[in-house]
């Protein structure tokens, strides 16, 4: 496995597979053909079809167009065998003449993967990659997950990580801030700041819950605004994580150096999904994001709250196992309706795996490994409608709009 560090991006949303990739593949071409004269990206299967919405276009063209003209071309049924989200560039000449071209693919969570990808990706420096052969060496060795993760990263992690809190924690208190209305057609006004407000009148459990949606949804409202966040392990599912982390820190009181252990911990389950499975939401449904990102704030809360490494595990496996077969079905193909509430919903669902982990002893039948080739297949068996085209489910008979 790779570094945390390309699980945990810090951007601008509104999708990292969408936006931050593309945008990202943009600058990698341009850098090769700074004397193009015009360029030509055809966009294709999830990424046409949703990129609109995402701001796919916008990202490439206020990366190229300063440079050269750019023209866009949107292949919607054309879906390349490696991945859905597959983009082809091409630079041409002053008389029209294609000079080069590169197709790449973003593979999830900002990460691109193709023919050149390899020179600017970091090596592997996790020996293990399994939960099964980690939760072996945390009762071997008396270590938490967290331990592992400082052992295989450079000494700059808890740097790195510092910066990834910040970043998360300034996203949810922007958010709480704002008022008004979402960008794209579908005027949907922003609810982050009242159900915080709504939230401070209720006692006890129903204001705590209440605290950890308006949470999530201020990080998800500024990630469709195209605000600053952190891939948790997308874009889409950004909110869940800091909502977790920041309302445990805020009512518990617990250090910072104990929220980054957490958010070291979170990465790793993050990074075992993405390394053995997908955190894409065109190539296995909304399950690979918002599913992991449950995931990943369940296994934090737990070991914040002196979980086992076995209890960790088993409040990291119910966040996923619990949104087996969800569906990617963005509505006019933007990061809002259903994408925002689920957040949400998922946040709570993590405290929730974490309390339930927390009655056990951590033993239980289906493993975290489990569930994540479980997670793999039913993203494999998924029609493609369910998959980030906007063609099914929730988003069906809404039309995408310029």
């Amino acid at each position: 496995m790779k570094t945390i560090k390309e699980l945990y991006r810090i951007g601008i949303g509104p999708s990292s597979s969408h936006t931050m990739g593309p945008r990202k593949a943009a600058e990698i071409f341009l850098e090769k053909h700074p004397e193009a004269k015009a360029f030509e990206v055809t966009l294709y299967g999830s990424l046409a079809a949703t990129g609109k919405g995402h701001m796919t276009d916008a990202a490439i063209i206020d990366t190229l167009q300063p440079h050269a003209p750019v023209e866009i071309v949107w292949e919607p049924q054309v879906f390349l065998p490696f991945h859905p989200n597959g983009m082809t560039f091409k630079s041409k000449d002053a008389e029209g003449h294609i000079t080069d071209e590169w197709t790449v693919f973003s593979v999830g969570g900002g990460a691109l993967a193709g023919e050149g990808i390899s020179a600017i990706v970091s090596p592997d420096i996790y020996e293990m990659s399994t939960m099964s052969e980690i939760l072996n060496w945390c009762e071997r060795t008396g270590k938490s997950y967290w331990e592992y993760v400082q052992e295989c990263e450079n000494n700059d992690i808890w740097d790195y990580l510092a910066e990834v809190w910040h970043t998360m924690r300034n996203a949810v208190e922007r958010g709480l801030d704002q008022e008004g209305v979402l960008p794209g057609p579908l005027n949907l006004r922003r609810k982050a700041s009242t159900y915080y407000i709504k939230a401070k009148g209720y006692k006890d459990n129903l204001r705590s819950r209440g605290l950890v949606f308006s949470y999530a949804l201020a990080v998800s409202e500024e990630n469709a605004s195209g605000g600053k966040i952190v891939t948790a392990p997308t874009c889409g599912s950004c909110g869940v994580v800091p909502a977790v982390l920041y309302h445990l820190q805020k009512s518990r009181e617990f250090s910072e150096m104990r929220i980054l252990r957490a958010l070291a911990t979170a990465g790793l389950i993050g990074n075992i999904v993405k390394s053995n499975a997908t955190i894409s939401g065109a190539e296995g449904g909304c399950q690979a994001e918002v599913g992991v990102a449950c995931s990943m704030a369940a296994a934090a809360a737990s070991q914040l709250f002196g979980g086992s490494p076995a209890q960790i595990e088993y409040a990291a496996e119910m966040g996923l196992e619990h949104h087996l077969g969800m569906t990617c079905d963005p509505v006019c193909g933007l990061v809002q309706i259903p994408c925002i509430e689920r957040n949400a919903y998922a946040a709570a669902r993590a405290l929730d795996s974490n309390i339930y982990a927390a009655f056990t002893d951590g033993i239980h039948r289906v493993s975290f490994d489990k569930v994540v080739a479980v997670m793999k297949q039913t993203g494999h068996d998924l029609p493609s409608l369910y998959k980030e085209t906007s063609e099914g489910g929730l988003a069906k008979d809404y039309k995408q709009m310029d």
